[in-house]
């Protein structure tokens, strides 16, 4: 089948992203012909035909309004069987909500900015699901909130979770890194590790983390915080909570398979989370998770067997979960989280999007 996909380019910090990497290079290893097309910065793909969208530099308003635009104007008259984006366009048959409802997001926002921006992006949201054929949500959760925000029919919403990549995330790798890592920030050799990895603190719940991690009963324990953003606000709170000690920062990580290796849980706390590719690595590396209750990773987690589930925002939880993950087997959380994950291959999603690739031709129908 020839394919054009539309995507951002991809970056090793990127969720969003990754998912994307892998979901083409499993459509071309299943004989598709795929063409990406994406703004400029876009590395070579084994197996994919890459096409630059022109974006020249724009502020975010106008990057926005004008993605649309060019990706219709470069994706056009080139026969492909199927369109699928994952971005705020407006030709496909099939848009990936992989960053799941704006409208939803915005509810879990205490402070709002911009607001022409956030209207401009809801406008193109609407616009979105109610034109194109098929609408793909990444979690149950994402498609509830998408059929209830918009009143998108059932018979146009699909679900395809993720995939992960069950090579490069394994629970050997524990043996393999683990002392290397906690020797390489100073951590003792028996800490029990708590790991953030996350861009977008705010919205991943790093706050919540801090304080509640502050309450936990383990003063031997670290916390590690990986991801893109500007952490000067949360290194404060953590120093006005007296465990700045036991924080280490470390910024956005190439190897990250490194540092779930070295860690006992992946706390994730978000207000507001689509799916989560860190929920996948984790649990496919053998590391439990806690996770909120807000976040479609949420889905995968068996409280007490892989991981914890918590509320958004609830301190006092978080710390309870640390406590009880503290207290369970390592090896029967590890041998859980690891058999949660393996069903979640490249290859399972993209075999997800292929039997919504059958019902396009259809699809397209109901709108002619």
């Amino acid at each position: 089948m020839k394919l054009a996909i539309i995507s951002r380019p991809f970056v090793f910090h990127g969720g969003v992203e990754t998912a994307t990497a892998g979901l083409v290079g499993a459509l071309v290893g299943r004989g598709h012909e795929v063409h990406l097309y994406s703004p400029f910065g876009q590395l070579p793909v084994p197996g994919a035909v890459v096409h630059r969208i022109p974006l020249p530099p724009l502020p975010s308003l106008a990057r926005a309004l004008w993605l649309p635009i060019a990706a219709a104007r470069t994706v056009r008259a080139s026969g492909y069987e199927v369109v699928q984006s994952h971005e705020r366009t407006l030709s496909q048959d099939i848009y990936r909500a992989g960053e799941g409802c704006h409208r939803a997001y915005l509810a879990t926002r205490r402070g709002r900015t911009r607001p022409l921006y956030h209207r401009v992006l809801q406008a193109l949201e609407a616009r979105i699901f109610r034109t194109t054929p098929r609408i793909v949500a990444i979690a149950r959760r994402g498609l509830d909130e998408i059929e209830r925000l918009y009143s998108v029919p059932p018979a146009r919403l699909r679900v395809v979770y993720n995939g992960v990549d069950l090579e490069r995330f394994r629970p050997d790798n524990r043996a393999r890194y683990r002392a290397r890592v906690l020797e390489s920030v100073g951590a003792p050799a028996d800490a029990w590790v708590v790991l953030f990895a996350g861009s977008g603190f705010e919205r991943k719940g790093l706050a919540f983390l801090i304080e509640g991690f502050s309450r936990f009963r383990d003063r031997s324990s670290r916390l590690v915080v990986l991801g893109k953003g500007d952490a000067r606000p949360y290194r404060a709170l953590a120093e006005r909570l007296g465990i700045a000690a036991r924080v280490i920062w470390q910024g956005p990580r190439a190897d990250i398979e490194r540092w779930y290796a070295a860690s006992d849980v992946v706390a994730l706390p978000s207000l507001y989370e689509p799916f989560g590719n860190v929920h996948l690595e984790a649990l496919a590396s053998g590391v439990p998770v806690l996770a909120s209750t807000a976040a479609g990773g949420g889905e995968l987690i068996e409280i007490g067997r892989n991981g914890m589930l918590v509320a958004p925002a609830d301190v006092e939880a978080i710390a309870q979960a640390l406590e009880r993950l503290r207290g369970e087997p390592w090896g029967k959380l590890a041998e859980a989280a690891r058999r949660s994950a393996e069903p979640f291959t490249y290859a399972a999603q993209a075999a997800g999007f292929e039997r919504i690739y059958a019902e396009i031709p259809i699809a397209r129908g109901d709108f002619r």
